[in-house]
């Protein structure tokens, strides 16, 4: 008779429990299918960003004056376009929480030992996918109206950082903004507040055009360092610490989102 111990509850030779990783690989794969078969949501995200960089391109491009250190306008405008983007893609991230929470999926995952953090992950997940997709996109059409980039190697490296960095942070507010809002349609209209802040900052037009009281909160808002940071990058030209700044500002976001969906979505479960 063998000595070995054998713990309770757990049968000889059973395949262990699957980890937070892969429930949450498997919640991301999920969301992408949810994605594709919603294409009226996917078609808008992709297609909004363009219709408005072609739109400041081409009809007020020619009116604003960027400064001696820019060939043309598109230049200017394509990082900020790119920003917005990533707004408006982790926007949908909080209309697919709250349909989850108001669908009682929930209810099935957790009967299924999936607990919140996972299936939020892999909501996250998911949106970064699709906006590196539409990123991805607005940039090709970039390309085609003429903008050119003259970033390093490093710099490149540094671009697809901040960029994946703010994604993941917006996206995860957007989860938490799902888990707080009552129903898909009034998470749908509290995530306008980020889909709004790349317009009062320097994504479109330069800061010192703006009126003098609205200088402060366009320079030191989260968005501001991120665009600044892909224009020089992009352009190479000098960034300074923006890089740095605009990763820290991601990092805490993320923090805070992280931290407040968890509480959130025990409130919402309890």
């Amino acid at each position: 008779m063998s000595d070995t111990a054998i713990r309770p509850g757990k049968a000889l030779g059973a395949p262990s429990a699957p980890g937070p990783l892969t429930h949450a690989a498997v919640m991301a794969g999920r969301s992408l299918r949810i994605s594709r078969r919603n294409t009226d949501a996917l078609i808008m995200s992709l297609a909004l960003p363009i219709m408005l960089m072609l739109i400041f391109v081409y009809f007020f491009g020619g009116a604003i004056n960027t400064g001696a250190a820019y060939d043309s306008y598109v230049m200017y405008v394509v990082p900020g376009v790119i920003i917005l983007c990533a707004g408006f893609g982790a926007a949908t991230t909080a209309t697919a929480v709250s349909e989850d929470m108001k669908g009682g999926i929930i209810d099935r995952f957790r009967s299924l030992d999936v607990g919140g953090t996972p299936v939020l992950a892999g909501h996250v997940a998911a949106s970064t996918v699709r906006n590196l997709c539409a990123t991805v996109l607005v940039f090709g059409v970039a390309l085609l109206i003429g903008f050119r980039p003259a970033a390093s190697w490093s710099g490149w490296l540094l671009v697809i950082a901040v960029l994946v960095a703010y994604i993941a942070a917006l996206s995860w507010i957007s989860a938490a903004i799902g888990l707080l809002a009552r129903s898909p349609e009034a998470a749908s209209g509290f995530t306008f507040f980020m889909s709004f802040l790349p317009y009062p900052s320097s994504a479109f037009v330069p800061i010192d055009s703006m009126p003098g009281w609205l200088h402060g909160f366009a320079q030191h808002q989260p968005i501001t360092p991120a665009i600044e940071s892909l224009r020089g990058l992009l352009l190479g030209q000098p960034v300074g610490n923006s890089p740095w700044v605009a990763l820290a500002w991601a990092g805490g976001m993320l923090a805070v989102a992280i931290g407040a969906s968890g509480v959130l979505f025990r409130l919402r479960t309890r």
